[in-house]
């Protein structure tokens, strides 16, 4: 009887041994080899070297892109929001100092106050100058070296230089609606009958004259009437286009509203805002009872609709 033929056993053949891993004492199954071989480190590390560094951009591009980035920002925040504006004459010392050839002062322009109110009595405001008060100017000659003007259109962003010949800065005085007209026997500027009260005036001069008087004038609707601080060396909304009406400026020719002298050092501080009508009683003006009437209206309707919220919510409960 031919005997079935039988695979050899492990201690039959040594070398099927040797390929045949052996489990350990306890029974557990062996561990899987581990991963990440050599291979593939080495691959990583060929990758690595075929990176290369990112390449140091040169200093003078730093530094062109830094100023290109300056300007640009200079720009959008003096065209937008505010501008450095230098003050070429004495019209309104003492409040703002400047004098043709000497260093005037560099006062700071807010262009975005009168997006949301119109100017008031007592705003030191710049505005570009009407019609009727540049018609007779004369355009200066000026260089034609493109350069000179690149450079003195940079300065005027900065206030190193006067940002255009025909803008003004002066006081508003009235407003459209209102009458104007000087003087009292203390010779104080009258407004609708009722003198200002005005302590930033300046006399050049020592005292006022007869020059200072002028007609009544009323203020038509969206004009100012404006005045320099320095009355005795202003030709303002008085004199400018003839005076009278031709001398009022429209409100939509109004640049911003002067808020901060920043140079020199010196001189550094606010406007000094100071409305001189604040003192003259308005003809429409109620009584004070009268108006607190409209909020303690407010208050007493308000009462009963927040107790019946609160029993809807109790009840809710």
């Amino acid at each position: 009887m031919v005997n079935p033929v039988q695979a050899p056993t492990p201690e039959d053949d040594p070398e099927r041994t040797e390929l045949i891993p052996k489990a350990s004492d306890s029974g557990a199954s062996p561990a899987p080899p581990p991963r990440g071989g050599t291979e593939e480190k080495s691959t990583k590390n060929k990758v690595g070297k075929h990176r290369r560094p990112p390449k140091k951009q040169p200093l003078w591009r730093e530094v062109l892109t830094l100023l290109v980035i300056a300007f640009v920002l200079t720009f959008l925040i003096q065209h937008f929001l505010g501008r450095v504006y230098s003050i070429p004459s004495g019209s309104m010392e003492q409040t703002l100092h400047g004098c043709p050839g000497c260093t005037g002062d560099r006062v700071l322009v807010d262009k975005l106050v009168y997006d949301f109110r119109d100017p008031k009595p007592g705003d030191v405001v710049v505005f570009e100058g009407p019609e009727s008060w540049t018609e007779n100017d004369t355009t200066p000659q000026g260089s034609s070296n493109a350069v000179f003007h690149g450079l003195q259109w940079l300065g005027s962003l900065v206030g190193l230089a006067p940002p255009n010949e025909r803008d003004f800065v002066k006081r508003v005085v009235a407003v459209g609606g209102q009458t104007v007209q000087c003087c009292d026997d203390k010779w104080r500027v009258m407004v609708d009958g009722r003198p200002l009260d005005e302590p930033y005036i300046y006399w050049q001069n020592g005292k006022p004259d007869g020059r200072q008087r002028f007609d009544p004038v009323t203020v038509p609707e969206g004009t100012l009437w404006v005045m320099g601080d320095n009355r005795s060396d202003s030709c303002d909304s008085r004199c400018q286009g003839g005076g009278g009406v031709r001398g009022v400026v429209p409100i939509d020719d109004v640049i911003g509203k002067v808020r901060y002298i920043v140079l020199p050092p010196n001189r550094r501080r606010g406007d000094g805002d100071h409305n001189p009508q604040a003192g003259i009683p308005m003809a429409l003006s109620a009584p004070g009872w009268q108006q607190g009437a409209p909020l303690g209206l407010g208050l007493a309707a308000a009462m009963p609709t927040l107790r019946l919220g609160r029993r809807i919510r109790w009840r809710h409960r």
